[in-house]
């Protein structure tokens, strides 16, 4: 029964996506550590260190294995770790032919000879690692493939509305005007370097393991015929190979982990009951936008799992690596699923444009009280300036008229701006800056 809200039937569908579940399963991350045994065997073929045709065997023969995995259950809770579980079942099936299959007395001897190199040389976390960066890799292509549509989403918008203007807010109060094209270029500049963290991310991160025992590759002798091995194992498996083993190292997984935790930092699109309440039948609660919060902070906690992981002992880690097995899966299922919420959210986003014009004109003029403020500090000084208007603002608050009336009547102001000037610098539309030039930098790709 599920106990997690990532595998809950009536909640996994709002955290995550079968897709990025299916990554991330123990049958997915089993079959990982399958291939990664194949790999191992043909980079050792390749490099000579096990027997020339030992390696295509070995792979052949692990593609029909059939692995029982509530033996696999059992024996993992025993020894505390998958592989060794993992390898009885693998060497055994690997010796024999499957049933129905016809073979002769050479080559089941060829196929038993060759199950004897089976994880040659390998340790339990070279396996493990290579495993779960394989996950790790696919669950980036994902996420990958979410931040194109975000950026996609979010180019269209910020053309579209590059001058819908708006009100800005600051402290939670309107500010000074500005266009939505804005407020959407600002989101995509993000996507855009999160995009640049992924491409530099993956060469530094996905990384291939593989250091024997205590990282020193000495089970394949004093030669380099070890670093040969990684580097065609790398190549088996798409991966990079480091310079030296990671075992102990875990700096490259918390790096993933707290990019999955930066991802997770407007109407929503009208779906029939999305956000009904049981006792207000006029909500429409914005629920996607609740569950990105909520994944948000889970993700930054895992992201903190990360960094305790890189505290290590020696050659190899006593806990802090078993970390990883509990925030690797949950944020890229929460990362996913919160791209997806992001996604679903800006496809159909409600943009009305006349309420935010009417918001932007609800403060009657106040919201541009800067402009006057240093049109009128050419004449008088900015500290001047800003008193008068601070005034004027201060007495159309309480009036409840708009500031352009007040200053209107202030003799001072009227003596120094026209009342043409004053009409247009207190008219919001007139005061959006260079919104719409760095909508267009953005778009183009300009930093």
């Amino acid at each position: 029964m599920a106990i997690s809200a990532l595998d809950s039937r009536l909640f996994r569908n709002l955290f995550g996506t079968s897709e990025i579940r299916d990554v991330f399963s123990d049958t997915a991350y089993t079959q990982r550590m399958i291939d990664v045994e194949a790999a191992l065997a043909r980079a050792e073929s390749a490099v000579g260190v096990i027997p020339p045709k030992a390696g295509d065997i070995i792979t052949k023969a692990l593609k029909t294995v059939k692995i029982d995995y509530e033996r696999l259950e059992a024996e993992t809770e025993i020894v505390g770790y998958p592989v060794l579980p993992l390898l009885r079942q693998l060497t055994a099936q690997a010796a024999k032919f499957p049933e129905g299959i016809p073979f002769n007395d050479d080559e089941l001897a060829a196929r038993a000879e060759a199950a004897k190199y089976i994880h040659w040389g390998a340790t339990t976390q070279d396996i493990q690692d290579c495993a779960s960066i394989l996950q790790i890799k696919s669950g980036l292509t994902i996420v990958r493939r979410y931040l194109d549509e975000l950026s996609s989403t979010l180019t269209s918008l910020s053309k579209q509305h590059r001058n819908t203007p708006m009100a800005g807010r600051t402290h939670l109060q309107h500010a000074l005007p500005v266009t939505f094209g804005y407020k959407c270029a600002v989101y995509l500049s993000s996507i855009q370097r999160h995009l640049q963290r992924l491409n530099e991310l993956e060469p530094r991160c996905l990384l291939v393991q593989f250091g024997g025992a205590a990282g020193t590759l000495a089970s394949l002798g004093t030669t380099s015929a070890g670093l040969q091995v990684r580097a065609q194992l790398a190549r088996e498996l798409n991966l990079y190979d480091p310079s030296i083993t990671w075992h102990t190292t875990r700096d490259t997984i918390a790096e993933i982990l707290n990019f999955l935790a930066l991802l997770s930092e407007v109407a929503e699109p009208f779906v029939p009951h999305r956000g009904a309440s049981s006792t207000m039948p006029q909500k429409r609660n914005p629920i996607s936008s609740e569950v990105i919060l909520a994944a948000s902070k889970v993700l930054r906690a895992n992201a903190g799992l990360g960094l305790d992981a890189m505290v290590v002992d020696f050659e190899r880690a006593s806990g802090p690596w078993h970390l990883e097995w509990v925030a690797v899966p949950d944020s890229f299922v929460l990362c996913v699923g919160s791209l997806h919420q992001t996604c679903f959210v800006l496809r159909g986003l409600v943009v009305n444009e006349e309420a935010m014009l009417g918001n932007l004109l609800s403060t009657k003029g106040l919201i541009v009280g800067e402009a006057v403020m240093l049109e009128l500090g050419r004449e008088v000084g900015r500290q001047k300036g800003h008193d008068i208007v601070y005034k004027a603002c201060k007495e159309a608050i309480e009036q409840k008229t708009t500031l352009l009336e007040v200053l209107r009547e202030d003799e001072e102001v009227s003596s120094r701006i026209g009342q043409k000037k004053l009409a247009e610098l207190c008219d919001p539309r007139n005061y959006l800056g260079a919104s719409g030039l760095m909508v267009d930098r953005v778009i183009g790709g300009v930093q």
